[in-house]
């Protein structure tokens, strides 16, 4: 029995949709966490396949990238995003949640590369209230970005400021084996993937309970996430990896 970690985000339902509904795929266990967690259980090899956040690809010594599919963007993503009262050069410290490992070194490399700023990082406490100093700022990222934006007057949104400053899509997870599986495996998980893709209205009647009020989920399935792994992604992925080497030296 395979087990699949998977993000429990929004963002994921139409996976989620496409392993559950389709008839492509069996003998496997779907376990849903934030983006941390997949990665976390990967790394331990609690599960086989995960969704994770590729900035955790280059720790998995037998990483191999497995489907044509990710969680990726090619300008707004609309989901990870800088928060602040204040313009970037007066930002002095930014609180990081700690859901997602690639956003995290994302807004580093922005901040190192781009915006050219260097303040201090802190993890965001669990308990978080919208509440900032003017010299602050807040990266959050997943479903609880939804109606939060009217608190801030600044708002960044990282995947469209890592496509304003490299003209490249990119890649914030993508689903990750940690060992070698058999192809016949790997073909039918790439089907029900792709049929979840393929069934975004049937997505949305399915988890419709679970989506937040006042969110047009089929406008953020189609014109905010961008799920096909193509070439330009793949690119965006590999030059964010470099980023990294550098980053974290």
């Amino acid at each position: 029995m395979i087990k699949i970690s998977a993000v429990s985000y929004l963002n994921t339902f139409p996976f989620i949709y496409g392993l559950e509904n389709s008839s492509c795929l069996h003998d496997f266990i779907i376990e849903k966490d934030v983006p941390a967690i997949c990665a976390e259980k990967l790394l331990k090899d609690k599960v086989d396949i995960g969704l994770i956040p590729v900035a955790v690809i280059p720790q998995i010594k037998t990483a191999e990238i497995i489907t044509d599919y990710c969680i990726g963007a090619i300008s707004k993503v609309k989901t990870v995003l800088l928060l602040s009262n204040q313009p970037l050069n007066k930002i002095s410290k930014i609180y990081l949640d700690i859901e997602s490992r690639t956003s995290v070194q994302l807004v580093k490399v922005l901040a190192q590369n781009y915006w050219i700023i260097n303040p201090k990082w802190e993890k965001l406490s669990s308990n978080f209230n919208h509440k900032l100093n003017d010299d602050e700022a807040v990266v959050l990222i997943g479903d609880k970005t939804f109606n939060i934006t009217e608190h801030y007057a600044y708002v960044f949104d990282l995947a469209s400021e890592w496509n304003n400053f490299t003209g490249l899509p990119f890649v914030f997870a993508a689903w990750v084996a940690n060992k070698k599986l058999s192809k016949t495996f790997l073909v039918d998980l790439n089907e029900a993937l792709k049929f979840g893709i393929r069934h975004i209205n049937e997505t949305i009647s399915f988890f419709n309970e679970r989506i937040p009020k006042n969110v047009d989920a089929k406008s953020y399935f189609t014109d905010n996430i961008s799920y096909q792994l193509d070439d330009a992604k793949r690119m965006g992925m590999e030059l964010f990896f470099k980023y990294l080497k550098v980053l974290n030296k």
